[in-house]
């Protein structure tokens, strides 16, 4: 499928699905879809406006990889999906870094609203499209896609669905970043225990670990594992200043060795890992 071809189809489509679509989803997905759409409500920002928005100042690392992702590999040309997009920052960044379109799609309507808006502000509209979609089963016609983002989400999904349906919808050597969290430091899962506010019940119990990676080879190739963020969390609880600075820079180069050591580094908060379609 060429790119004119994708945005032509993309075009036919309606942008968002309305109330009947949303009531028709299982429990799981309108809660996901209610829960975000409070969260991007007023186009607001969850890793700014939330509690635990502290700890997303050490890992500005792993933004700084995605963004480097994008710049590099991610975008330069073909047609980009950003899979479950938010309000659409990656999205943007895909067209601005060369695709010749990049996607966003939510199953929240607000956040597909504001990335449309965003994307229009920024004068990217033309080079952007977003739609309201289930992750797990899109709609996309089939090798529609040329690269893909999976950032901080698949943890909200059935696998079982949604790796074929990532699969499906890839073109052949087509590649995804994933970034999620860990589930195995115990100190990290304690607090996502008692933060609950934060996250719906689903994405809270299914936390990825190396058994989901494993699980990816039956559709895809598994490249470029990485693990980001063991001390320089800690250095948040400090006041901001030149204090937690210092702390931060600190913990990012103990980091820089502890997450390259094996085992040690399933303590870690984050990881990413590529999935290559054959």
């Amino acid at each position: 499928m060429t790119d004119a071809e994708l945005r032509a189809w993309i075009d036919s489509q309606p942008q968002t699905l309305g109330n009947s679509w949303i009531d028709q989803l299982d429990e799981r997905k309108r809660a996901e879809a209610e829960f975000h759409d409070e969260f991007r409500a007023d186009h607001k920002n969850e890793q700014k406006t939330a509690p635990n928005q502290r700890f997303y100042e050490a890992a500005t690392i792993v933004s700084d990889y995605i963004d480097s992702w994008i710049e590099n590999a991610g975008a330069r040309t073909g047609t980009f999906l950003d899979y479950a997009c938010g309000d659409g920052t990656y999205t943007i960044q895909a067209a601005r870094a060369g695709a010749n379109l990049a996607v966003g799609i939510d199953i929240s309507e607000t956040s597909v609203r504001n990335a449309g808006e965003t994307a229009a502000a920024a004068g990217l509209q033309t080079r952007t499209r977003f739609l309201q979609r289930d992750c797990e089963d899109t709609g996309f016609p089939s090798g529609a896609f040329s690269t893909a983002l999976c950032s901080g989400m698949l943890h909200h999904l059935e696998l079982s669905r949604a790796f074929p349906e990532l699969s499906r919808i890839m073109a052949p050597g087509g590649r995804i970043l994933c970034v999620e969290a860990l589930h195995y430091n115990p100190v990290i899962q304690y607090y996502r225990n008692r933060t609950p506010e934060l996250r719906t019940d689903w994405e809270k119990a299914h936390i990825l670990g190396l058994t989901e990676v494993n699980y990816a080879k039956q559709w895809f190739n598994v490249e470029n594992m990485k693990f980001f963020l063991m001390a320089a969390p800690l250095a948040t609880f400090f006041p901001r200043g030149v204090v937690r600075s210092g702390l931060l820079q600190v913990g990012h180069a103990i980091d820089a060795v502890a997450t390259r050591i094996p085992l040690l580094q399933l303590w870690s908060w984050q990881f990413a890992f590529e999935l290559v379609k054959a």
